[in-house]
């Protein structure tokens, strides 16, 4: 039980829209993944020419889907299409998911996932794939009570740098 002079504030907007990212959202964007990045330990090389290219070039390589309060973005998806060649089928990696402190825990990461699932199903995606950190816990417990199935991870993924 609380006093009533025990109010805890959290700034929140009374209205979020989820939207396909503008190329004015690229600066809160880089924020974002920098936010991102720093969380898992990564370092950023991503930049705002590089974004615009994947996202708004002649040739889009990534979505990005936003959550905009108004008065700023609280949230992203990115999403890269897949490809399971033996079933035929088209997917989507829901490749980053990041939402602001203080945003976390009210929906958006739910509201963005929802989009996300309508955007692949409208592509003719017949799935949905997140990853997550090992140790994330936390983001383990929010995919599955998003109805994500956990699979074991098999074999080895290798890389060949073409610079």
């Amino acid at each position: 039980m609380t006093d009533d002079h025990d109010e805890i504030s959290l700034e929140r907007p009374a209205l979020m829209t989820i939207r396909r990212a503008v190329e004015t959202d690229i600066p809160q964007l880089l924020e974002m993944i920098g936010l991102l990045a720093a969380f898992h330990g990564d370092a950023v090389e991503a930049s705002a020419e590089g974004l615009k290219r994947d996202l708004f070039g002649p040739a889009p390589w990534v979505t990005a889907l936003v959550a905009d309060s108004g008065a700023q973005l609280l949230g992203y998806a990115l999403l890269t299409p897949l490809y399971r060649a033996q079933q035929g089928k088209r997917g989507m990696d829901l490749h980053h998911l990041f939402v602001r402190d203080g945003h976390r825990s009210h929906g958006v990461g739910q509201h963005l996932i929802a989009r996300a699932r309508d955007f692949a199903k409208a592509a003719g995606c017949a799935y949905l794939s997140v990853s997550a950190a090992t140790g994330n816990t936390k983001a383990h417990q929010f995919y599955q009570q998003m109805e994500f199935v956990a699979r074991p991870v098999t074999g080895m993924r290798y890389l060949q740098s073409l610079a």
